[in-house]
């Protein structure tokens, strides 16, 4: 007999965006370089994109992170 409870693995990884990225693609670009412009992109937009940026965020684990 199977048991009342499913058990289903949560993902625990967080993830950072180191601010700044880069501004515009160049020829040669890492995926991942690529993928860290779009989200930089993504910060730097207006108000109403960046609070949708930020809900999607929280539901995924990833949090920007300022480079000082």
């Amino acid at each position: 007999m199977s048991g009342a409870i499913d058990y289903q693995k949560v993902m625990s990884e967080i993830v950072f965006v180191n601010l700044p990225g880069p501004e515009e693609p160049t020829a040669g670009m890492s995926g991942g370089e690529l993928m860290h412009g779009f989200l930089a992109d993504l910060y730097r937009a207006g108000p109403e994109v960046r609070s949708y940026v930020d809900q999607l965020c929280l539901k995924w684990n990833i949090h920007y992170r300022q480079n000082k």
